[in-house]
């Protein structure tokens, strides 16, 4: 008895005392990692300088209007001799697609063996305001199309569209069919009725005068759409992403990558009005392209004359756009050879992450490498 009584005496004087020893070896810990940032502040601010952003070699071989076509350059000839074409979004810069050697979707399709292009839409002054997906898809998109089809002495070519630019891709694949061998979606808003995305809440006529807006300020203001987006994720996009930035400042690659993605993201641009105009009105509130009534033009858009091989590449976990909306698709073409992929990720999150470059895009590239006219023994479906 006295002898258990001794033991829980011990304990009970033992207890804090190792409680005080742990306390003390965390404080120092901190201690410790609060002197390492300290002393990183010098290589933070020079990383801040140093980042670099699309550094993938690459020409400027075409231009119309703000446009510029970016052809990337190869170290040895492409295997696949029909080239591939990056549609970005008309919202932020499109070197997101090439944001750092290690993170660029663009490399990897260059490793890939196939040649490469990248629409690059340029920044709308005020007087090109009434510019509409017309002027985008059938002239602006169809002049590039022309040009590369011409270089490469071929009719058709790969075309892969990333959110917004996935849209204008489908367009475009409904009107030059012949012109595309292979459609290729990243996050793309097709379906507009799914309401699983803020985006899709607050364009609603009841919450959001379209109209308002673009006649008050002619284009849709950078600063705007910049609000939008950070507002759908605020508690991350405005406390917890800095939080993380300064637990792991002492982390030079951690603030590399830091610097490289808030670059992107806080490089918008405004578009064109009317083109905003349209897109928030006939797309995002009348869903008029699954319903197959949007026009481009006179001429009304039918989804079943898309009949080429169809890739769909989603983000579980994206916010912007539900993986719901691209898969939308898949009932309104003719195309037979369909293939959906899906990655435990965000909309950025699905071009930049490292567990994207490691597992998601070989696949994805080997999807494209198989219907290329250079891969005739490979097997045409999956």
């Amino acid at each position: 008895m006295f002898e258990n009584r001794s033991v829980m005496i011990e304990k009970f004087i033992s207890w804090p005392l190792r409680r005080l020893a742990d306390q003390r070896a965390e404080l120092l810990r901190e201690q410790q990692r609060a002197l390492r940032r300290a002393l990183s502040l010098p290589g933070v601010a020079q990383a801040a300088l140093d980042t670099k952003v699309g550094t993938a070699p690459h020409d400027v071989v075409f231009e119309l209007g703000t446009l510029r076509l970016l052809h990337y350059r190869r170290s040895t000839p492409p295997v696949h001799p029909e080239p591939v074409l990056f549609c970005y979004a008309l919202i932020n810069r499109p070197y997101i697609l090439d944001l750092q050697p290690d993170k660029s979707v663009v490399r990897r399709y260059l490793d890939a063996g196939f040649d490469v292009y990248l629409i690059d839409w340029g920044v709308p002054s005020h007087e090109d305001r009434g510019l509409k997906l017309d002027d985008y898809v059938c002239r602006f998109m169809a002049g590039v199309v022309d040009f590369i089809l011409a270089q490469h002495r071929c009719e058709r070519l790969h075309l892969l569209g990333y959110c917004m630019g996935g849209t204008m891709s489908v367009l475009f694949a409904a009107l030059y069919p012949e012109r595309v061998a292979t459609l290729t979606l990243l996050a793309a808003p097709i379906d507009f009725d799914v309401r699983e995305s803020l985006l899709n809440i607050w364009t609603q006529p009841k919450y959001f005068d379209v109209d308002a807006l673009v006649d008050a300020h002619g284009n849709c203001p950078a600063w705007f759409l910049q609000l939008c987006f950070s507002s759908t994720k605020p508690i991350q996009n405005l406390v917890e992403k800095h939080l993380g930035f300064f637990e792991q400042m002492d982390d030079p690659r951690f603030v590399t990558n830091y610097f490289a993605m808030e670059r992107w993201v806080n490089d918008n641009i405004p578009v064109a009005g009317e083109t905003f105009r349209q897109f928030v009105r006939d797309l995002y509130q009348e869903n008029q392209l699954v319903r197959g009534t949007f026009h481009i033009g006179a001429e009304r858009i039918d989804l079943r004359r898309i009949a080429c091989p169809l890739l769909l590449l989603t983000a579980k976990n994206d916010h912007l756009v539900s993986p719901a909306s691209t898969y939308g698709l898949n009932r309104c073409v003719s195309s037979v050879d369909v293939k959906e992929m899906m990655i435990d990720a965000g909309h950025v999150g699905l071009v930049v992450s490292s567990k994207a470059h490691k597992t998601f895009w070989p696949e994805a590239t080997q999807w494209l490498a198989r219907r290329t006219r250079s891969a005739e023994t490979l097997p045409a479906t999956e």
